[in-house]
């Protein structure tokens, strides 16, 4: 990767392309074993546990993605700060600004955690959750709410170890944590017959043991980036720094989560069946257009890191290479879906199961087609976020998931009835996209970011 200066790595210097990737690379490397967790935790449940429990670890999913949103979403606002500073290279406000967001984001997740188990229940009813497994789904999410906090110290240090250029050390102790998760799974469900409770169980303990050790690696290793006691003052113009970015990226992130969870809840009204084949397509898709996911992450970062040193030419340059990348790998993992959609079914439910097979190779046939419109909108909310403008990133949120939601209950109201769901998910990606686009380019010069302008480059940066 490019240099290391005081335990970061300088994403301003070296060639664009290779530079990107070699820092995205951690990140689809981690989120590749998450998803395969996900899809283990799913097989293991479908397989030992039977359909009912499929549909409701599918729908506490759904749910605590929505809820762990909002920290992430306030992480990663944090994060890009921390990489503006870090590419000014400005290490006394960025520690500052790392004291005041664990503070007020550490206070936020312990008050998340106690009210989401405190009102579990009517949040599970509101979803649509079925009479048939509502008691488990809510023995399992009672138990994964214990993690909100574990996600956030995880999320926060990650965060922070990403905005100098080190994406590597948080995906060690995610690998670290995805094996035992799949270890405790198969100790809990299948040797100690512990049912839905022991998938609930194994998450949170994963969770804890990323967490610690993450925490504890910064706090021995990178011991430069943490806050010194004249530091850990308040500091009212940071905090409004702060919040301008991180409420608004964790206001998008819960309103494409809440988006996805009124879709569950009209997935739960078609019955068990449809939520089941949900459940498992849902891991295929997520698993399938992660990558571009966590590369429009990756891509952040690099441009935010370039946006505060104001190395303009290094930031237009990595957009070309950006969408030249993502438009390659989702036209290519489309094709595999869709020619793959059965076998990869296959994977979570048995051959007998006909009816969750049709409706989830549906989905796949449907949605599977068009990965490069959630590639294209992933780097819109990254550049967006990266420069600045992390209103516009909301802005594109809810017209994505606000023309879903209205076109999912829309479309499955007619005779195309689930697949009217599935239809609404593309669609809303390539309004937003639209409309993302031309915002750019109507506003870039009117904002003052021109891109154009070039600073002086070494030779190889391009």
């Amino acid at each position: 990767m490019a240099d290391m200066h005081a335990g970061k790595y300088d994403l301003t210097r070296g060639n664009v392309t290779k530079t990107m990737l070699s820092f995205a690379w951690p990140f689809i490397l981690g989120n590749l074993f998450q998803q395969l967790y996900n899809i283990t935790d799913t097989m293991i449940v479908g397989r030992f546990l039977g359909t009912g429990s499929l549909a409701a670890v599918g729908a506490a999913y759904t749910l605590m993605t929505f809820i762990t949103s909002v920290i992430i979403g306030l992480c990663l606002g944090c994060g890009t700060i921390f990489s503006h500073l870090s590419g000014a290279g400005d290490y006394s406000k960025l520690k500052r600004c790392i004291y005041i967001s664990f503070a007020s984001i550490g206070l936020f997740s312990i008050l998340l955690n106690a009210a989401s188990s405190a009102f579990i229940t009517p949040i599970l009813h509101f979803i649509n959750i079925p009479d048939d497994i509502l008691g488990i789904t809510e023995d399992y999410t009672l138990i994964v709410t214990f993690g909100i906090v574990f996600i956030f110290i995880y999320n926060f240090y990650t965060s922070l170890l990403r905005s100098i250029g080190n994406s590597a050390v948080p995906l060690i102790f995610l690998i670290i944590s995805v094996a035992l998760n799949i270890g405790l799974d198969l100790l809990f469900i299948v040797s100690f017959n512990w049912g839905i409770k022991g998938a609930a169980l194994a998450t949170v303990i994963s969770q804890a043991v990323a967490a610690a050790g993450l925490a504890l690696w910064t706090w021995r290793k990178a011991s430069h980036l943490l806050p010194a006691r004249k530091d850990m003052k308040f500091d009212m113009g940071m905090m409004k720094e702060i919040l301008s970015y991180s409420f608004l990226t964790c206001t998008q992130q819960s309103v494409m989560n809440f988006g996805i969870l009124m879709v569950q809840g009209l997935v739960n009204s078609f019955g068990t069946a449809v939520m089941a084949a949900f459940s498992a397509a849902v891991k295929i898709d997520s698993f399938a257009y992660m990558p571009v996911q966590d590369f429009g992450n990756a891509f952040s970062t690099f441009i935010a890191q370039n946006f505060g040193a104001g190395r303009n030419d290094r930031i237009r340059q990595g957009i070309k290479r950006a969408i030249t990348i993502t438009i390659l790998f989702s036209l290519s993992i489309s094709a595999l879906v869709v020619i793959f959609a059965r076998p990869l079914m296959l994977m979570f439910v048995s051959p007998a199961e006909t009816e969750i097979l049709s409706i989830g190779m549906n989905y796949l046939y449907i949605e599977g087609s068009f990965y490069i419109g959630i590639g294209v909108l992933f780097l819109l909310y990254g550049l967006f976020r990266a420069i600045g403008k992390p209103e516009v990133s909301l802005y594109l949120t809810i017209i994505s998931l606000g023309l879903r939601v209205a076109l999912a209950y829309l479309l499955s109201a007619t005779a195309l009835g689930e697949n009217g769901i599935w239809w609404s998910i593309p669609i809303g990606w390539f309004v937003a996209d639209l409309t993302g686009i031309i915002w750019y380019k109507a506003t870039k010069r009117k904002s003052g970011i021109n891109f154009n302008q070039n600073k002086s480059r070494q030779d190889g940066e391009l």
